[in-house]
């Protein structure tokens, strides 16, 4: 046998046991989906949406009825209020706005701020925020400024709208 032909069965060879390692042979103790407790059987799950082909994907197979609704006044306003933030992460669907460390024009102490819009009605109820600096969260006294700001704007906002 010459070497060229060696290296040819060994290489087949090898190629073939690779192959054969990838398929496990049912010996790798894979659990059996049906008897998977019922917290993580997603058979049992009522939301669970079983797709049958790729195209269900381009459906609209959910209740169109259902949508998020986010207070545009309280939207705008967030980001009027925070603008000096750069933002990271923006959802107007569910209403929440993450941004970067930032800060304030004549501050020295750089903030973070998240933003949730819970309800779609121009209330104190609807705005949720967060801030934060490097060391920690900020003074609830600071929180309660920026929602007031944020607040008073998206008034600020609705009542020019309405004077159009």
């Amino acid at each position: 046998m010459t070497f060229a032909r060696l290296v040819r069965i060994g290489s087949a060879v090898s190629l073939v046991a690779y192959l054969s390692a990838c398929g496990g042979f049912g010996i790798s103790g894979d659990v059996d989906p049906n008897n998977l407790p019922d917290e993580y059987n997603p058979k049992l799950d009522e939301n669970f949406n079983e797709r049958e082909t790729i195209w269900d994907l381009f459906t609209n197979v959910d209740d169109p009825n259902i949508t998020l609704r986010v207070n545009r006044y309280l939207w705008v306003a967030s980001l009027d209020i925070l603008n000096f933030l750069p933002i990271q992460r923006v959802d107007p669907f569910s209403g929440v706005i993450v941004t970067g460390y930032g800060t304030p024009p004549g501050g020295g102490r750089a903030y973070r701020a998240t933003v949730y819009i819970t309800d779609p009605a121009l209330d104190a109820r609807s705005l949720k925020v967060a801030i934060s600096t490097n060391s920690g969260p900020a003074d609830a006294d600071t929180v309660r400024a920026v929602e007031d700001a944020i607040l008073n704007r998206a008034r600020q906002l609705r009542i020019q709208q309405l004077a159009l």
